[in-house]
Protein backbone atom coordinates (compact mmCIF):
# COMPACT_ATOMS: atom_id res chain seq x y z
CA UNK A 1 0.00 0.00 0.00
CA UNK A 2 1.30 3.44 -0.91
CA UNK A 3 2.33 5.76 1.89
CA UNK A 4 0.71 9.21 1.43
CA UNK A 5 3.68 10.90 3.13
CA UNK A 6 6.10 9.38 0.63
CA UNK A 7 3.91 10.54 -2.23
CA UNK A 8 3.72 14.02 -0.69
CA UNK A 9 7.53 14.12 -0.52
CA UNK A 10 7.70 13.06 -4.18
CA UNK A 11 5.22 15.78 -5.07
CA UNK A 12 7.24 18.38 -3.16
CA UNK A 13 10.34 17.32 -5.09
CA UNK A 14 8.44 17.54 -8.39
CA UNK A 15 7.27 21.05 -7.48
CA UNK A 16 10.83 22.13 -6.69
CA UNK A 17 11.96 20.86 -10.08
CA UNK A 18 9.06 22.46 -11.97
CA UNK A 19 9.50 25.36 -14.36
CA UNK A 20 7.09 27.43 -12.27
CA UNK A 21 9.14 26.98 -9.11
CA UNK A 22 12.45 27.54 -10.89
CA UNK A 23 11.17 30.80 -12.40
CA UNK A 24 9.72 31.91 -9.08
CA UNK A 25 12.97 31.18 -7.22
CA UNK A 26 15.07 33.07 -9.77
CA UNK A 27 12.81 36.14 -9.70
CA UNK A 28 12.67 36.03 -5.90
CA UNK A 29 16.47 36.09 -5.75
CA UNK A 30 16.66 38.94 -8.29
CA UNK A 31 14.22 41.09 -6.34
CA UNK A 32 15.93 40.31 -3.01
CA UNK A 33 19.31 41.27 -4.47
CA UNK A 34 17.96 44.66 -5.58
CA UNK A 35 17.75 46.82 -2.43
CA UNK A 36 15.24 49.27 -3.92
CA UNK A 37 12.98 46.55 -5.29
CA UNK A 38 13.14 44.56 -2.05
CA UNK A 39 12.21 47.60 0.04
CA UNK A 40 9.34 48.50 -2.32
CA UNK A 41 7.96 44.97 -2.22
CA UNK A 42 8.41 44.62 1.55
CA UNK A 43 6.56 47.90 2.15
CA UNK A 44 3.74 46.87 -0.18
CA UNK A 45 3.35 43.45 1.43
CA UNK A 46 3.49 44.92 4.93
CA UNK A 47 0.65 47.29 4.10
CA UNK A 48 -1.33 44.45 2.49
CA UNK A 49 -0.89 42.31 5.59
CA UNK A 50 -1.96 45.13 7.91
CA UNK A 51 -5.11 45.75 5.88
CA UNK A 52 -5.94 42.03 5.76
CA UNK A 53 -5.53 41.77 9.53
CA UNK A 54 -7.88 44.73 10.02
CA UNK A 55 -10.46 43.08 7.77
CA UNK A 56 -10.15 39.76 9.59
CA UNK A 57 -10.70 41.55 12.91
CA UNK A 58 -13.81 43.21 11.50
CA UNK A 59 -12.29 46.69 11.50
CA UNK A 60 -13.26 49.19 8.84
CA UNK A 61 -10.53 50.18 6.38
CA UNK A 62 -10.44 53.93 5.86
CA UNK A 63 -10.50 55.63 2.48
CA UNK A 64 -7.03 56.98 3.26
CA UNK A 65 -5.71 53.45 3.78
CA UNK A 66 -7.29 52.30 0.51
CA UNK A 67 -5.66 55.22 -1.32
CA UNK A 68 -2.30 54.51 0.32
CA UNK A 69 -2.49 50.86 -0.77
CA UNK A 70 -3.44 51.92 -4.31
CA UNK A 71 -0.49 54.33 -4.47
CA UNK A 72 1.92 51.65 -3.25
CA UNK A 73 0.55 49.20 -5.80
CA UNK A 74 1.04 51.77 -8.57
CA UNK A 75 4.65 52.24 -7.46
CA UNK A 76 5.22 48.47 -7.37
CA UNK A 77 3.68 48.12 -10.84
CA UNK A 78 6.38 50.39 -12.22
CA UNK A 79 9.07 47.86 -11.30
CA UNK A 80 9.30 45.17 -13.97
CA UNK A 81 11.00 42.51 -11.82
CA UNK A 82 8.48 42.89 -9.00
CA UNK A 83 5.60 42.52 -11.44
CA UNK A 84 7.21 39.43 -12.97
CA UNK A 85 7.67 38.00 -9.47
CA UNK A 86 4.03 38.67 -8.59
CA UNK A 87 2.89 37.01 -11.83
CA UNK A 88 5.00 33.92 -11.07
CA UNK A 89 3.68 33.86 -7.49
CA UNK A 90 0.16 33.87 -8.90
CA UNK A 91 0.99 30.98 -11.25
CA UNK A 92 2.50 28.96 -8.39
CA UNK A 93 -0.47 29.72 -6.17
CA UNK A 94 -2.84 28.52 -8.88
CA UNK A 95 -0.79 25.35 -9.39
CA UNK A 96 -0.81 24.56 -5.66
CA UNK A 97 -4.54 25.30 -5.49
CA UNK A 98 -5.24 22.89 -8.35
CA UNK A 99 -3.08 20.20 -6.72
CA UNK A 100 -4.89 20.74 -3.42
CA UNK A 101 -8.22 20.32 -5.19
CA UNK A 102 -7.08 17.00 -6.66
CA UNK A 103 -5.78 15.78 -3.29
CA UNK A 104 -8.99 16.67 -1.44
CA UNK A 105 -11.36 15.24 -4.07
CA UNK A 106 -11.73 11.89 -2.23
CA UNK A 107 -12.74 13.69 0.96
CA UNK A 108 -15.17 15.95 -0.87
CA UNK A 109 -16.67 12.94 -2.60
CA UNK A 110 -16.95 11.06 0.68
CA UNK A 111 -18.66 13.87 2.56
CA UNK A 112 -20.68 14.92 -0.47
CA UNK A 113 -22.10 11.41 -0.75
CA UNK A 114 -22.90 11.24 2.98
CA UNK A 115 -24.68 14.62 2.86
CA UNK A 116 -26.78 13.48 -0.10
CA UNK A 117 -27.72 10.23 1.65
CA UNK A 118 -28.90 12.08 4.75
CA UNK A 119 -31.00 14.54 2.74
Amino acid sequence: MANPFDKAQELAQELQESEEFTNLKQLHEEVNNDEVAKKMLDNFRQLQMELQQKQMQGEQISEEEVQQAQKQFEVVQQHEQIMKLMEEEQKMSQLVSEINKIITEPLEALYGVEENQEG
